[in-house]
């Protein structure tokens, strides 16, 4: 029951802050790094299938994604099916990450199944 009051609340953030983010100027963000929901991939029950655009970066020994203009941190990261090492060579790309978010622990994390290189810098183009 808890864990269901946990992912509506998340929906319902996301949902409200989404339109927020995208109008936002000092979120900045590029039409590629809107979070965009695969329509190919099913629901997971725990959170919704999504894809995020940003850099990957490691502050106070975490991963996180961040925005490659204004370094914001777009989302914390959790590695899911491979090593949390696995980020490491990332760091400083520019990358796709695909996943779901999740409220498991303290705060949210976007649990990452795959990682893809658009680009190996970070520098805003």
């Amino acid at each position: 029951m808890i864990r269901v009051a946990a992912i509506t609340v998340l929906a319902v953030l996301v949902s409200v802050s989404l339109p927020y983010a995208q109008s936002n100027p000092a979120v900045n963000r590029s039409q590629d790094q809107k979070p965009k929901t695969d329509p190919s991939e099913k629901a997971d029950p725990k959170g919704q299938a999504a894809t995020l655009t940003g850099c990957v970066d490691e502050q106070e020994g975490k991963w996180v994604l961040v925005n490659d203009q204004t370094m914001a941190i777009i989302a914390k990261l959790a590695a899911d099916g491979f090593p949390t090492e696995g980020f490491a060579k990332y760091m400083g790309h520019k990358v796709t990450v695909q996943g779901t978010a999740s409220t498991d622990g303290p705060g949210s994390t976007f649990k990452v199944r795959s990682i893809k290189t658009i680009r190996e810098t970070c520098a805003a183009q």
